[in-house]
């Protein structure tokens, strides 16, 4: 039930609290009973049509808890939401075991066995049957939505017949102790003890911990086809330790709903590892009347890695902002000394790249290739040559790119790229320097290895307008936005507005914040005093994580009047259940 739905209407109020009071009764005897575990807790939230994930219950079932009322159940089920398709397309895809898009009998019967209600195999054929619309005796996902909707359904009908008996018998047991005779007056099954009130319950968790589920499903519009498509590639680089990356400018002639999304994009010479976080972050040109400069940023993201976000953009000038954490992206800690041959002779003693630096070469081509045309225009080089050697190409230069090599339409070719590489090894007479010059600034090792950048693929649709231009205009470090304000002050304040707060003890106006999306959880300090404080967080109690930093124990300094973003956190294993556990001492 969301917030909109609890300031509605008196009838709806009514009504939400009385599928509430149908659902608490289908367990217990009545509303003044207690629940006593976080299974009842569970159960009674799968009555309401809920399926909350181990996150959500610990944030009602503290390690403080022993018991919650009706009130307390009420006021969950008003901030917590009822079954979503993304909690559907998960229950799928767990029930789903072999991954072949469809649920057997044997695999429904199996969960149904092992958890709730036990059913025998043709009771579940029966549940089967009655959704089957191409009787092929097992259930795609559309299916199983309409079995789990109407089984619901079905359910919460149940309850409220249950209900109204109890009720009934209820009443027809005061009326014999009182002497009023049955059916003299209509009673409602909704009386004012049933309305919520203030919980007395009060929260005492001595370190923060949060449960973060896995990936979900992006809930990208369904009718995206039909929306006017702009992408781009760029890519992340970690230079001195501090990161770098493409950026873009976004210009919007027309009002419209947008969809954006990032995903990162393998190297064929890079880490075997999870895939890096790659999100967006929106940015106006100027601040809206309340000094924001954000204006969207991407929290969901699916299997595969890529975020994605929806919102609605007014005509004007924006800024598109790559971003990443840092937890699976950080600066190499040592050098192979054994290094990769760039370079040898043939039988003519001509200096030829190898077979090895022309496939590399290949995929820088690729990759700064930045609208995928097959081609690198003179505004892609140019990127790639201030990446490389950090000067702009001029016109003399240009020229001497179309003196050497052919073009095609003005633009150069995969075959024109590796020519020059090939001239630039001649012109050396083999020395390699400023070969390795172009490998390290794209983000390669001396094994040739891509393990200092990270490229990926930005994909920015416009349902009502046409003509938007996504433009690569910088790789650069992150600038300074107007107010002074940084980039890190921009993300800084946008997990503050979506995460939750925690005081830290000992420190009235210091406050820790944590946000968690779908990949990964920020924690960020807020120090509101006149005075710089130094916190020590210890992270090392977090289940199945990793961090922007070596260490989960570490020391800040938090100036006044700032904010900081103390640690990223993400799942080792993407396989797993992680949870985020810190405890903070001022020092």
């Amino acid at each position: 039930m969301s917030r909109r739905s609890s300031r509605s209407s008196t009838m709806d109020q009514g009504e939400f609290i009385l599928e509430c009071k149908a659902a608490y009764l289908s367990m217990f005897d009545s509303i003044k009973e207690k629940i006593e575990s976080q299974d009842s807790l569970l159960e009674a939230l799968q009555q309401t049509g809920r399926n909350p994930s181990v996150k959500v219950l610990k944030k009602y079932w503290t390690n403080d808890t022993d018991e919650l009322s009706f009130d307390d159940f009420v006021d969950i089920c008003r901030k917590e939401p009822v079954t979503t398709s993304d909690d559907l397309m998960k229950a799928f895809r767990k029930i789903d075991i072999n991954g072949d898009g469809y649920i057997s009998l044997e695999e429904l019967h199996k969960i149904l066995t092992s958890k709730g209600e036990k059913k025998s195999k043709s009771e579940v054929k029966t549940m089967i049957d009655e959704v089957d619309e191409n009787r092929d005796g097992r259930l795609d996902y559309k299916e199983f939505c309409k079995m789990v909707m109407s089984t619901t359904e079905e359910s919460k009908k149940m309850q409220r017949k249950m209900m109204e008996r109890k009720e009934k018998k209820k009443k027809q047991e005061i009326e014999r102790r009182v002497g009023t005779p049955s059916g003299s007056r209509k009673s409602s099954l909704l009386s004012i003890d049933d309305l919520p009130r203030p919980s007395p319950r009060v929260k005492k968790d001595k370190s923060r911990q949060s449960s973060v589920s896995r990936s979900h499903k992006l809930d990208e519009p369904k009718n995206l086809r039909e929306w006017t498509h702009t992408k781009s590639k760029g890519s992340f680089f970690m230079e001195d330790g501090s990161l770098i990356c493409h950026q873009y400018d976004f210009n919007l002639p027309d009002d419209s709903k947008i969809w954006i999304t990032m995903q990162p994009q393998k190297a064929s010479r890079g880490m075997d590892s999870n895939p890096v976080d790659t999100s967006v972050f929106i940015l106006r040109d100027r601040p809206d009347e309340d000094g924001n400069l954000l204006v969207a940023f991407t929290e969901h993201r699916d299997g595969r890695g890529k975020y994605g976000v929806s919102c609605d953009l007014s005509a004007g000038k924006y800024y598109i902002m790559p971003y990443t954490t840092g937890c699976r992206f950080k600066s190499r800690k040592s050098e192979s000394e054994k290094e990769a041959k760039l370079v040898s002779q043939d039988k003519g003693g001509k200096y030829v790249i190898t077979k090895a630096f022309r496939k590399v070469l290949e995929d820088i081509f690729d990759y700064s290739d930045l609208d995928g045309n097959g081609f690198m225009s003179r505004k892609e080089f140019n990127l790639f040559n201030i990446r490389t050697s950090g000067e702009e190409v001029a016109d003399e230069e240009w020229q001497v790119v179309e003196d050497r090599i052919d073009l095609e339409d003005g633009e150069i070719t995969k075959a024109g790229f590796l020519q020059l590489n090939e001239l630039e090894a001649e012109d050396s007479e083999g020395d390699t320097e400023d070969l390795w010059t172009t490998l390290v600034s794209m983000g390669y090792n001396k094994q040739l290895i891509m393990d200092q950048a990270c490229p990926f693929q930005l994909d920015v649709y416009t349902e009502d307008c046409d003509d938007a231009e996504l433009d690569v205009v910088r790789v650069d470090s992150y600038p300074t936005y107007p107010g002074d304000l940084s980039f890190d002050d921009i993300i800084s304040k946008s997990f503050i507005k979506h995460g939750e707060i925690s005081r830290v003890k000992g420190m009235k106006d210091l406050c820790m914040y944590t946000y968690k999306n779908d990949g990964w959880a920020s924690l960020v300090l807020d120090n509101k005093s006149h005075t710089r404080v130094r916190v020590e967080l210890d992270c090392s109690r977090s289940e199945n994580v990793i961090s922007n930093h070596d260490s989960l124990q570490r020391t800040l300094r938090v100036d006044p009047g700032s904010t900081l973003i103390a640690y990223h956190l993400m799942p080792e294993d993407e396989d797993r259940d992680w949870q985020v556990k810190c405890t903070e001492t001022i020092r």
